[in-house]
């Protein structure tokens, strides 16, 4: 599988995806437009160590929602990353089976080398 999720309005995103000169082939999911389901987390679960990985602590509603002061489940992570696209640190980039998650620079320069590997 080669697939980003990400956001359009999201200028890092933007950013990072030209920086990754991607190469035909790689599908780009807006999670705005088009929501995550419970199978494309699932896969990308499959891939990480835990739904948490995938959480962005970030997030706006993380503080608003006073998350930071409860003691979430992993199947609490999975469900607000379902509930609200916010929730998923972006973007996540699915290349044959390794995920590269957020937007670190090490992260990226991780996904770009995979990407573009002979």
């Amino acid at each position: 599988m080669k697939k980003i999720y990400y956001l359009s309005t999201c200028n890092t995103c933007t950013r990072i995806i030209n920086e990754l000169e991607l190469p035909e082939g790689f599908e780009l999911q807006d999670i705005k437009t088009k929501p995550i389901t419970e199978q494309h987390i699932e896969a990308m679960r499959a891939l990480t160590d835990s739904y948490e990985n995938l959480f962005s602590k970030r997030a706006r509603l993380y503080k608003e929602l006073g998350l930071k002061d409860k003691s979430l489940s992993e199947n609490d992570y999975k469900n607000y990353i379902l509930e609200h696209y916010t929730f998923l640190k972006r973007p996540v980039i699915v290349f044959n089976d390794q995920i590269f998650i957020g937007n670190s620079k090490k992260t990226v320069a991780s996904a770009k080398t995979a990407i573009h590997a002979k």
